[in-house]
């Protein structure tokens, strides 16, 4: 299953580490799956969108992903690959970006030939061939036909391709240079947010986030001191105080950290996928590790 990680610590820059895919190699990781792609999305000082990401196949050399980045944003957004749609190349790995937004995507959606007909020319947004970047387009038309409004977008969006489209998730993280918004629909996935306080559940600490598949570690001294919002997969810490999105929940933290939510799709899919409806790539890629 795709890992996504999203933070804010707006309006305040933070300097964080980030290892994609933590952990030494040992006989308990080589019997996992290697993923196939990872990637880390964060904004600098005048707001610019800056992405580092790269295919990571068995056969191929791990220590883009092991590597240790330092970066400094306001908002992150890390994603663990497992593909679904799409070849191994780096133009199919998230996050993805589009009018200066960045966004991430775990799931699986269908019927991309009806969905490229929907988005018609706006299917030039898209580099790639996954359904994640086309899903990311249609939520970019839709914002720009609400005047700006990403909640909006991603909200129309979310629900044209629940009510036209087979699918098995649509979890979703999507970042600007102060705001970030994570989708949870339907109830296949788990996506927690945790409304970190400065030094966390005890504090005193600095962030230091794990998870427990030995994919991602997350470090961030500067979070002793600030408060932060994380958006995550799985609860990556023994902070009490993570809360399980509702399925259809739409969140939103502002560039104060204030924190909305709003159901906005209350019915389940009308084109409901299984596991045993996927083909045998895609299943693999959302099961649990």
């Amino acid at each position: 299953m795709c890992r996504l990680f999203g933070l804010s610590s707006a309006p305040r820059r933070t300097h964080a580490t980030f290892w994609l895919l933590d952990a030494p190699d040992s006989l308990s990781k080589q019997s996992h799956r290697d993923p196939d792609g990872t990637g880390l999305g964060y904004y600098t000082q005048d707001g610019t969108p800056h992405v580092d990401k790269a295919p990571i196949a068995a056969y191929q050399d791990r220590a883009f992903a092991e590597e240790a980045r330092q970066v400094e944003s306001t908002t992150f957004l890390a994603h663990i690959r497992f593909a679904s749609t799409g070849s191994l190349e780096a133009r199919n790995t998230h996050p993805f970006e589009q009018d200066g937004r960045l966004f991430a995507h775990n799931g699986v959606i269908e019927g991309l030939d009806r969905l490229d007909d929907h988005l018609g020319q706006d299917r030039a947004l898209t580099k790639g061939d996954t359904d994640s970047e086309r899903f990311f387009a249609l939520i970019t038309r839709e914002t720009r036909d609400a005047g700006g409004d990403v909640a909006a977008g991603i909200e129309h969006a979310a629900r044209w391709i629940a009510q036209n489209l087979p699918l098995y998730a649509l979890n979703l993280v999507l970042t600007t240079p102060d705001q970030l918004w994570a989708l949870r629909y339907p109830d296949t996935h788990e996506l927690y947010i945790l409304e970190r306080p400065a030094g966390g559940h005890h504090g005193t600490r600095h962030l230091d986030h794990s998870g427990s598949h030995g994919h991602l570690r997350v470090h961030s001294a500067g979070l002793a001191d600030h408060p932060s919002v994380v958006v995550a997969s799985e609860r990556i810490d023994d902070n009490p105080h993570w809360r399980l999105m509702n399925p259809g929940e739409l969140l939103h933290v502002g560039p104060d950290l204030r924190t909305t939510r709003h159901d906005i799709l209350p019915d389940p899919p009308a084109h409901q996928l299984t596991l045993d409806d996927l083909r045998p790539d895609a299943a693999a890629s959302q099961k649990t590790a």
